[in-house]
């Protein structure tokens, strides 16, 4: 039995109530300290006693106190009363804002991601509160259509591949004479495809988990090393890779930075023109930040259809041309590589034909035990 993640709690008093009693016990002690200071400034210089005046009677200090204290007591009691009641109408007033925050929460707990408190009026500390819960819930209810979105785009992409070798199995179990070379060579392209969207997916998972060790990570070299591992890829699709550039250093996981290098080059060098194409690498060391831009020619993209590039398994008609076009997790797992490193990732046509995409990243900050 799956336990509560909200703790039990035994009941006690209501914020409001505890802010009326405060008001109405801050009240009494007020009114109890005027009526000392009238006690012990005022009283004390009248004698006690009688004594005779001429012509008229002079009350004394216990014809004060048998005055005062009857009326002392009346005031208190109604400082008393009117502690509680206007205390409890100005709590109300008051915590109103909070009550709202609570039944955006509990809607939020329901599973409603879509309601929001839009509380009105000047700024205070409460509207501070709604307006973070508010963006909090927008956030929220975005992460959830994405991943709900991935998760079915996931889905369809994974049983594409499985419905393929069920096809290839049921074809080769109804025609025995079927060579069966074939159908292991068929198989194992798709089952390849499949546990590359399966590692892919993993990856994808990984970066957006934002589970990172920070490094002093030099762009330029993971550049090169990128393009060394997909040189052999280029030369067999007529891609010219030239790579140039600053040493760029800068702070997080070695191999996520890695692997966002790869996949921007091996997008660049896939989706190229079929021969001789160019895919331009450069990294740039600038104030406060480093770049990493990679250019390759290729077809003219329209504005509408870049926009949609970072989005998982969104490959776009124009950019798939064979089966080795991937699995449309390229550009989405940079975008979450260089989100999870409070980068920033631009990606711009360009005018003959071809993609820009340029990541910005922080620079390093050395300290005293560390260098780069």
């Amino acid at each position: 039995m799956m336990k509560s993640p909200i703790p039990h709690r035994r009941p006690g008093l209501s914020v409001r109530l505890k802010l009326t009693l405060s008001y109405a016990g801050f009240l009494m002690v007020a009114g109890a300290l005027l009526f000392a200071v009238v006690w012990l400034f005022l009283l004390r210089y009248v004698p006690a006693g009688t004594f005779p005046v001429a012509g008229g009677f002079v009350p004394n200090r216990e014809d004060l106190v048998r005055a005062f204290a009857p009326a002392a007591g009346l005031a208190l009691m109604f400082l008393l009363i009117f502690g509680v009641v206007g205390g409890w109408f100005l709590a109300g007033r008051m915590l109103r804002p909070m009550t709202l925050i609570t039944e955006a929460t509990h809607q939020a707990a329901n599973g409603s991601l879509s309601y929001r408190i839009e509380m009105e009026g000047r700024n205070d500390e409460f509207r501070e509160l709604a307006d973070s819960f508010d963006a909090m819930l927008a956030r929220l209810e975005a992460q959830v259509a994405e991943q709900r979105r991935f998760a079915a785009n996931a889905s369809h992409e994974l049983r594409t591949p499985l419905a393929i070798m069920q096809t290839l199995l049921e074809v080769a179990a109804t025609d025995p004479d079927r060579a069966g070379d074939e159908l292991i060579a068929k198989l194992g392209v798709v089952n390849s495809r499949a546990i590359a969207l399966i590692e892919a997916l993993l990856l994808l998972s990984r970066s957006e988990r934002q589970d990172l060790s920070p490094e002093c990570v030099d762009l330029s070299l993971l550049a090169e090393e990128a393009t060394e591992t997909l040189l052999p890829l280029a030369e067999q699709r007529g891609v010219t890779i030239e790579t140039s550039g600053d040493f760029a250093p800068t702070s997080g996981s070695h191999t996520l930075l890695l692997q966002m290098t790869t996949n921007l080059v091996h997008n660049a060098i896939v989706h190229n023109l079929p021969e001789h194409g160019t895919v331009l690498v450069n990294t740039a060391f600038g104030p406060g930040s480093v770049h990493l831009t990679v250019e390759n020619t290729g077809d003219e993209l329209a504005a509408q259809l870049v926009s949609t590039l970072t989005e998982p398994f969104q490959r776009g008609a124009e950019r798939i041309r064979t089966h080795q076009s991937g699995v449309g997790l390229g550009l989405a797992i940079v975008k979450s590589i260089v989100r999870a490193h409070n980068g920033t990732l631009t990606l711009s046509p360009l005018a003959g034909g071809g993609l820009r995409v340029t990541v910005q990243l922080d620079t390093w900050r050395p300290t005293v035990s560390t260098t780069c």
